[in-house]
């Protein structure tokens, strides 16, 4: 069945594609950051509805991070995000949803990327307040999975934490790169057994909005690429 919903408000493909070089060639391992990369008319639509602070979201209090979650729909955040409908979110957030779930979303990213990932299997909004934050860590789960982050959060101030950022190793001295803007901003690392990655502890009374979702390679036989994850020691510096 052709999908013939018009999706073509939603991004700026034509940005997105100047940076693929520079995911393909950065070091020690893969990953980008991309700002305006939801046509800002529509970006605008999915921050003044982003899903308020209530008791549908989940608090993770693990030794390593401390954050807030809610999935899409019925579906757990950290269940396979099937296709559906929320009812609780803005047309332009179920929009959203039904085309991350399109060939052409996950065909473009696998181009991108050079990762030939499938389909997409988690879809999550991620919340930090202050207190939050997440270890550095590596999932190390297999070279075909990408982790991506969209940002909604307008008015970060420069060089405070809350943006996820990439390290040689699993400690915080060792950052390389940190996502300083939040306003409407994308940052995305293919996993694999260097990719550190981590969220500084928030100090001040502020909301980090944030989507994540996670690409795999899939198939009817052998099912996802990546079965689960494991925690890492690491060191954090507050």
């Amino acid at each position: 069945m052709i999908d013939l919903e018009d999706f073509s408000e939603i991004i700026n493909w034509e940005n997105f594609f100047k940076h693929s070089d520079t995911f393909k060639n950065n070091t020690p391992f893969k990953f980008v950051n991309i700002e305006e990369f939801f046509k800002r008319p529509f970006y605008e639509k999915l921050y003044e509805t982003y899903p308020k602070f209530d008791e549908t979201w989940s608090q993770s209090t693990e030794f390593n991070k401390s954050q807030f979650v809610r999935g899409f729909g019925k579906n757990n955040y950290g269940e396979y995000a099937a296709p559906g409908e929320d009812p609780k979110l803005s047309p332009e957030w179920n929009k959203l949803y039904r085309y991350f779930h399109t060939d052409e979303f996950v065909e473009n990213f696998a181009k991108f990327s050079g990762v030939p990932v499938n389909k997409m299997k988690t879809f999550r909004f991620t919340l930090y307040r202050k207190g939050g934050f997440q270890l550095p860590h590596i999932h190390n789960e297999g070279p075909s999975t990408l982790i991506v982050f969209f940002y909604f959060s307008k008015g970060w101030e420069k060089g405070d934490p809350g943006g996820t950022y990439v390290a040689s190793e699993e400690d915080e001295s060792k950052i390389i790169f940190e996502t300083q803007n939040l306003d409407n901003t994308m940052s995305m690392l293919q996993d694999g057994p260097l990719s550190a990655h981590g969220a500084r502890y928030i100090t001040k009374d502020v909301e980090r909005r944030a989507l994540q979702i996670y690409f795999e390679v899939y198939s009817e036989k052998e099912g996802w690429s990546r079965s689960g994850f494991k925690e890492q020691k690491a060191n954090i510096q507050i």
